[in-house]
Formats: C-alpha cells, structure tokens, sequence
C-alpha cells in the first residue's frame, strides 16, 4: 500500500522530475516508511512506500528489472503472490526479493497485457516496458486502488490522488459541469472516468490503459461479471447459495491475511465488520485487533454502535478498543478530513473513518473492513422495492429511488453557468440499466451499483481517509471471486430477511443472532447528519466564502433556503443537501482551487 506518481511525455522533452517529486510529497501519509524516484527519459515514475510484504530494501519501489527492461510503480496488495510466485519460477523467472511488486513485474514479463488476468488483489500499477517504450496503467477489478490522471498537449501525469496533481501543477482546476451534475444526484458520488475538476480523470475500475511513447494510447477492460444464471449452478437450492458463498467468503477473508504485519479489523457492530471477525477466528486467529468508534447522540439519535461491536468483541476475545469522540471533537476533524479528501466526498462518516483510521493507526498498519457487502448483496432498502419491478422499469424505479435531484431540480440549485442542457446523470443510469447481461431489474441495479457507484463513495471513502495515515484497509466482500459468484445468486436469495439474506444464513452458523437480527445501522455522526451547531457554522462560511461567490456553483438564494432550515435539507438517502453544497466548497477551499 503506497502512494504512486508518474509523468510520460511525448514530445522529446524530458519529463518534470521536480513536479513528480512534489506529487510524491503529496502523498507522504500514503507511504510514510519510504520514497523513491526513477527516470527513462520520456518517463519518470515517483513513488512513497508503506512496508507490509518484504520490509527490505529489496521490495523498494519503483521497481527496476534491467534483465527484464521492466520498471514498475505499484500500490495495493496481491493476495496471490506467494502462488504466482511459484508459478513463474516454475516458467524459469528468478525473483530477488520476496514482494508481491516483484511478482507482477515478472508476470508482465511472462504474460504481458495480459497479466493483470492473473492478479487476485487490489492494485493501481504504472509499469514502464522499456524496450517497446511503453506505459501500461492498471487498475484492480472493483476500483479499490485508485489512479488519477492529468492530460494535455504532449504529456500524462499520473497519480493515487487528486491533490496530487495539484501539487505538480498545470492542472485545469475548473468544476467540471458534468461531474457537478453527477455530484448533486447522487449524493456526492463522481462515477470514473470524470473528477470534480475538468483537467483530472481517473482510470476506471478493471480497466488497462497502453500509453505509447508517441502519446498514442488504448484502453480494455478486462473482467465485468455477468449478473446472469449460470447454467453451472442449475438446481441450486438456498442451502447450495448458502454453502458457496460462506466457502468463498472464507477465502476472501484469508487471502486478505497476507502480510509481514499484524492484521486488525474495522468493527462497527454491524453484520459485515463482525462477520469477518467470526470467520477470522474461526480461522484461528487468536487475540485479534479490532476498532470502533462513537460520538455524542442527538435526540433520539444514537452516536454510537457499542453495544453490539463490543458483544461481538466479547464473543471473540479480541483485543477491543472504543474510540469515543465528542462534538467538540468533530469541527476540527472535519477540516482534516476535508485536507485529506482525494475528491469530495459528502457521506457523513467520512470523519468518522478519518479519526477511526488516525487511532487504528497507532496500534497496526494493516486491517480488513465490511464495505461492499451491501452492493453485493442487496442490503440497501431500495434494493428491496427494486425485487417487484419489470427488468425494462429499472432506469426509472432507481432514479426515484437514489437520486437527491432530478434534472429540473438541479437547474435550480446550480449557477446558470454549470447547467446542462442534457439529463446527464439520467443518461449515464439509463445506458447502465438497460444495457443487455443482467437477468433483471434488481440484476442491473446491483451491477450498476458495484462497478459504478461503489468504486466512488464507500470504496474511495475508505482508502483516502485509512490512507490519510498510512493504514492499509482490505474488502473481502469485493473479492473478485466473491462478486462474481454473487452476481450469479438468483436476487431472491439476497433480498430474503430484508436485505443479504444469504449473508444473514452463512452469518448464522458463527455470529449471535442478536447481531444478524438487528435493524440495519449506519456509522451514525449526528452533528453532521443534521449540520447545526459548530457544523453549520463551517457551511456557511465555506458557501458564503469570497471564493464561492466568484465561482458561483449554487444559487445564492437556494443556499440561502437551506442555510435558514438545515433540517428541510434531508435527501433521499438520508443525506444532507447542504452538508454535500458547503463540502464541496469546503473541499475546493482547502485544495486551494479559486
């Protein structure tokens, strides 16, 4: 797990060490044990390290292979590399040191484009192929490393955050109107390719990028599940679905063990974080770490899920620590979580994970989390509602279902110069939902949901803030086996019991029912969920700063509206429309975009 960076130019002049060196800076809390730099002449690749697999000198990065003509920046984890290993010495590849990094620069060696075929894990990856002069950009099959880029006349950037970018410079930091479209939809989630801003881009998920020397370049994807029937699983009942999930969901979880450092776990009480400690202690692990954290209740409204992470730490004996934070806590929280934002992101527990990560971080650099389990198995209510609807209804039954604005709503909310003419955000969910390979409508919404949406909020969402201190977060729900096998399971058996229920039935044979039975919870930050107080005092100032006026992304007199009554500013999905208005401003504020 690192930060990595790079720029290819492609008209004979000599990259910009000084600005990859300024990205690489940047992203010092990725990669806190080491740093690294490594030219070609029209490529220069940058790299911060974070030891978890071979601590040596030997498993530096970047990466040369002189015998190879191979140079690699790389950051994640490949589960698989002890196997491949074997695999390429077997082929008649001598390695050097005993890192995953190693691994996949001889299986480029070995397979070329073709190897990220190979890789079980999750990875951005900038590999140079010195002797065809080419720059091959990777990334992992559901997002969960990311890679952003910079383009213009003559040269490509390349780096595992936005602010990054910035920091290298020559950057169009103008708000891209489509992004903000997608923005206010969806509850902050900017789907790949496009950012926030207009001059950055990021690579999908699951898709290799060719970059030649000449500044030609290509692109495939190469995995994306079919959510279909597999004639292969003919006459399964729940018991079979039940089964093969909880065998998959075990290898995920063990895969995920690989490291040269403890591991711990992100417990929020919730099915999926106790779920994964059951099945770790199952697997022997004794005196786990695990992590939870709560802050002050409102009303009615709970702050904290102690009660039932610490039933699950009791039930286990882990080694259990509750990080309790108060209101007093959370104002400057929030502005270094803001700093420590990749893009916007305007989920409430976005602080939430920052500060669980800053203490996490003290105690283990590696830990495994629940994230992705809903979008794989159905666990969101709208998915519920979603079962009973005609497969070619889906486009229509999600946008009412998700989205905070439709299309003549925004044209009220946005400045006259970012509105659009075109539904964007309507068009992107109506090509996604009607295109052919998912069975039905709940299919199509789960596809959507896991290889669109899921890659930019909870996923995004993790890594920047466990990142922000150097905490290496792992997903076995997004396990590439796992997904592909749920996307197979007939959608009654996820929306059974309410959401995941096949998840619920594997969870029944390791976890206490009161776990399992319990109404569904969030990471619960009341201050921000209602935006008042100290909270509401930050929006206002960031909205009504003189740079948003300049910029002019909101009507003045809808933020005026929502300002006056907070609490008539809920959306859809619980969200706060003017907590997403003021982090957005706040995030373009603090990244020093003007």
């Amino acid at each position: 797990m690192c930060g990595i960076g790079g720029e290819a130019r492609f008209d004979g002049t000599t990259p910009d060490a000084d600005a990859v060196t300024r990205m690489s800076e940047a992203m010092r809390s990725r990669g806190p044990d080491g740093s690294g730099l490594w030219s070609d002449g029209w490529v220069t690749l940058g790299h911060r390290r974070l030891t978890i697999i071979d601590l040596s000198e030997a498993g530096g990065q970047p990466m040369v292979r002189a015998d190879l003509g191979l140079a690699l920046v790389f950051n994640g984890c490949i589960y698989n590399y002890p196997e491949l290993r074997e695999q390429l010495r077997a082929a008649g590849h001598t390695f050097y040191s005993t890192s995953d990094t190693e691994v996949i620069l001889v299986a480029y060696a070995q397979w070329g484009e073709s190897f990220v075929d190979h890789l079980v894990g999750m990875f951005a990856i900038g590999l140079v192929d010195r002797a065809r002069r080419r720059l091959v950009l990777a990334r992992d099959r559901l997002g969960i490393k990311p890679l952003y880029l910079a383009e213009t006349a003559g040269r490509l950037r390349f780096a595992s955050t936005l602010p990054a970018l910035l920091a290298a410079g020559e950057v169009d930091t103008g708000v891209d109107p489509v992004a903000l479209h997608h923005y206010l939809s969806w509850h902050s989630i900017v789907p790949a390719p496009h950012t926030i801003l207009r001059g950055v881009r990021k690579l999908p998920p699951s898709t290799v990028r060719v970059v030649e020397a000449d500044g030609r370049s290509r692109e495939r994807v190469y995995w994306r599940p079919d959510y279909v029937r597999d004639p292969a699983h003919t006459g399964w009942d729940a018991q079979d679905w039940q089964a093969a999930i909880g065998d998959a969901l075990r290898t995920a979880v063990a895969r995920r063990l690989v490291a040269d450092v403890p591991v711990g776990v992100l417990l929020s009480g919730g099915l999926d974080s106790s779920l994964i400690v059951a099945l770790l202690a199952e697997a022997g692990q004794d005196r786990l770490r695990t992590f939870s954290i709560g802050f002050d209740s409102r009303g009615d409204e709970t702050g904290d899920e102690f009660h039932y992470s610490d039933l699950v730490a009791r039930a286990y004996g882990t080694d259990h620590e509750r990080i309790q934070l108060s209101d007093e806590d959370l104002v400057p929280a929030v502005r270094r979580t803001v700093e420590a934002m990749t893009e916007p992101m305007g989920s409430h527990d976005v602080v939430a994970f920052h500060l669980l990560s800053e203490q996490v971080a003290r105690h283990v650099k590696v830990a495994q989390s629940g994230q992705g389990a809903d979008e794989v198995f159905a666990g969101y209510g709208y998915h519920q509602s979603l079962a009973e609807v005609p497969r070619e209804q889906a486009a229509r039954a999600f946008t009412e279902a998700f989205f905070d604005y439709d299309h003549a709503a925004l044209s009220r909310v946005v400045g006259p110069a970012y509105a659009l003419a075109a539904d964007a955000s309507g068009d992107l969910v109506d090509a996604e939902l009607t295109a052919p390979g998912a069975d039905t409508a709940l299919d199509a919404v789960l596809r959507l949901d896991s290889h669109r949406m899921l890659p930019d909020d909870p996923v995004k969402r993790v890594d920047s803030m466990s990142m922000a201190w150097g905490l290496e977060v792992r997903t076995p729900f997004l396990d590439q086996d796992l997904v592909a096998l749920a996307a197979a399971c007939p959608p009654e058996h996820k929306t059974a019991q309410g959401g995941k229920g096949v998840l619920k039935e594997v969870a029944r044979q390791v976890l206490p029912a009161e776990v399992i039975d319990r109404p569904k919870g969030y990471f619960p930050v009341p201050a921000l969920r209602n935006v008042d107080g100290a909270v509401r005092d930050l929006v206002a100032e960031a909205l009504r700063a003189p740079a948003a006026r300049r910029r002019g992304l909101f009507r003045p007199e809808y933020v005026d509206r929502l300002l006056a009554d907070p609490s008539a500013a809920q959306a859809v999905a619980g969200s706060n429309k003017l907590w997403q208005l003021g982090l957005l401003e706040l995030w373009l504020q603090t990244h020093g975009v003007h």
